[in-house]
């Protein structure tokens, strides 16, 4: 049975192919913090980058308050610290997809996005430019180098409670062979207590929640700002096609969404099953009827092998927050694949991300 690798193989290996190198990517935060203090006393030369994302002081990262929190962790471990003005490719590659989504009845996930094209794309493009051997995160998730296949494989946090893998699925051979995830082994508790104890600023400061640019929530409110446009209101309707009332436009709406509907039933509570663009309707159903056993997915990414040649039991989640379902998978085309549960999920949304472990 393989061994995961952890953070200290990681560094024995980097030592003995002489490389050393660290772009940190530092959001500002307690567990980017200590991401760069972990590989400053493993050994490594380390340089914190931070990335510009925002102008406002809303936004919960990528703001200038949290470029100066993480310049005064770097002073503090004594690294040199550079901000990225990112906030172009930010927009094009988070915001406007995000906005994009809503109103082709999609409900994207922007982490993923801005992980994917940010923190792994154009964070490894400054680490080559910089002559840098890594970026390493804060993200809590492990990965293991696989001698049987000659694969980079992404394991799953020591801390189920703070496992991120789910948000990191598209990463690619490459990328995993110049990443590291110093914080794989440590649980949140155990982070804020490294922090404290070296005295650094961001120990106590509190976890980012939901869509760091729209902090209050309300996406359709950030959709209409950020768009400068307005949605036509449309009909509710049921699934056999009867009115049930007016809707305020479909980017406020998501599958599985009960509160804020406005429209009562005689059959008990309702929920929003599909939004349709094509005819500007939101559809309602019960709460049964959201559950099904079958969805497709394109844009596939598999980390041990290339591609799936024939069909293959294995678990998967539809959302970061769920209990892994069992399943089977096949590849139906390139870059498509059919997922059958074994027992129905509820709410199966489109624009979302499944994963498999």
């Amino acid at each position: 049975m393989m061994r995961p690798m952890t953070f200290e193989d990681d560094r024995e290996m980097a030592v003995a192919l002489g490389t050393s190198g660290v772009m940190a990517a530092m959001s500002g935060g307690v567990d980017s913090s200590v991401c760069a203090l972990l590989l400053q006393e493993a050994g490594y030369a380390v340089r914190g980058a931070t990335m510009v994302l925002r102008d406002d002081q809303e936004s919960t990262c990528g703001s200038s308050r949290d470029v100066e929190d993480a310049r005064e962790v770097c002073q503090r471990l004594g690294i040199p610290h550079d901000a990225f003005d990112l906030r172009d490719r930010f927009d094009a590659a988070v915001v406007r997809p995000f906005c994009d989504a809503y109103l082709e009845g999609r409900t994207p996930n922007p982490c993923i996005a801005c992980n994917r094209f940010l923190k792994f794309e154009s964070l490894q493009q400054r680490r080559r430019e910089l002559g840098l051997d890594y970026v390493a995160t804060g993200h809590y998730a492990r990965r293991r180098w696989d001698a049987a296949t000659g694969r980079w494989q992404l394991l799953r946090a020591c801390d189920p409670v703070k496992d991120q893998s789910y948000v990191l699925y598209h990463l690619t051979q490459d990328t995993l062979a110049h990443m590291l995830f110093p914080l794989g082994e440590l649980t949140k508790g155990e982070v804020r207590e490294l922090a404290r104890a070296r005295g650094l600023v961001t120990a106590a400061k509190p976890e980012s929640q939901d869509i760091c640019f729209v902090p209050d929530g309300d996406y359709a409110a950030f959709i209409r700002r950020h768009t400068g446009k307005t949605y036509p209101h449309g009909p509710f309707l049921d699934q056999e096609g009867h009115v049930l009332g007016e809707h305020t436009g479909i980017v406020g709406y998501t599958v599985g969404q009960r509160r804020g509907l406005g429209v009562s039933s005689n059959h008990g509570r309702l929920y929003v099953k599909q939004v349709r663009p094509e005819d500007n309707a939101v559809v309602l159903s019960d709460n049964a009827s959201l559950f099904s056993d079958t969805l497709t997915a394109s844009d596939v990414n598999w980390i041990p092998f290339d591609q799936l040649n024939a069909p293959l039991r294995l678990r998967a989640k539809i959302r970061y927050r769920m209990a892994e379902q069992p399943c089977t998978v096949e590849q139906i085309s390139p870059d498509r694949v059919q997922v059958v549960f074994d027992q129905p999920q509820r709410a199966v949304t489109p624009g979302q991300a499944v994963v498999f472990y």
